[in-house]
């Protein structure tokens, strides 16, 4: 599935996924939500960064997990 506000570029943050046109890692914003802060709470930390883009980085993490492979331990 394609995440037209989501790169993975290996210039910026070692490849690892991030909000188009930041340096802001969807692992940075789901460890923000793990860790206790809301929605508006990353709003107000991050001024330039939109709604539309938190929950691209949702759907993003959703996307991967929904795509693992389960291997089966013997």
């Amino acid at each position: 599935m394609e995440h037209p506000l989501i790169e993975r570029n290996p210039h910026i943050m070692l490849g690892k996924p991030v909000i188009k046109g930041t340096r802001l890692t969807v692992e940075l914003l789901m460890r923000k939500l793990g860790d206790g802060f809301t929605v508006p709470d990353i709003l107000e930390m991050y001024p330039n960064l939109r709604l539309e883009q938190i929950q691209a980085a949702f759907t993003y993490s959703a996307d991967k997990i929904a795509n693992e492979i389960i291997l089966e331990v013997a």
